[in-house]
């Protein structure tokens, strides 16, 4: 059985989300046309302070650009729509602290922890 053997990135970029790092590259086939690889990578750390990278990759070639941005869209504007750009699953990390809704500013409603992903310069 033939290795699948990962083409060289052609252009890359990295966003780094807490915990989670993802990463956009894009890549060549062998017939020198370009496709686009996601890879989110999660840090994990042991109860002994070493730690491993949980990986997960998508693929994704131009034919389906135009579908999977308008589906991407769709479905991050109904989050927003129905829940808000609040970040509310931080109240269920183990070290998440409430803070006192009489010392809450107005700064803690912000869209910041929201990420806007555009795939209209692919």
């Amino acid at each position: 059985m033939a290795e699948r053997v990962e083409q060289e990135e052609i252009f890359s970029q990295v966003l780094r989300a807490g915990r989670r790092t993802y990463f956009f590259d894009v890549r060549a086939t062998k017939a020198d046309d370009y496709y686009l690889t996601v890879t989110e990578s999660k840090k994990f750390t042991h109860d002994d302070g070493t730690f491993h990278y949980q990986k997960h990759k998508i693929y994704l070639y131009k034919e389906d650009f135009t579908d999977f941005h308008e589906m991407l869209k769709k479905a991050t504007d109904y989050i927003i729509n129905e829940k808000g750009d609040e970040v509310i699953s931080e109240r269920h990390q183990k070290d998440f602290k409430k803070e006192d809704p009489s010392t809450e500013s107005e700064e803690s409603h912000t869209t910041e922890n929201f990420t806007d992903i555009s795939f209209e310069d692919i």
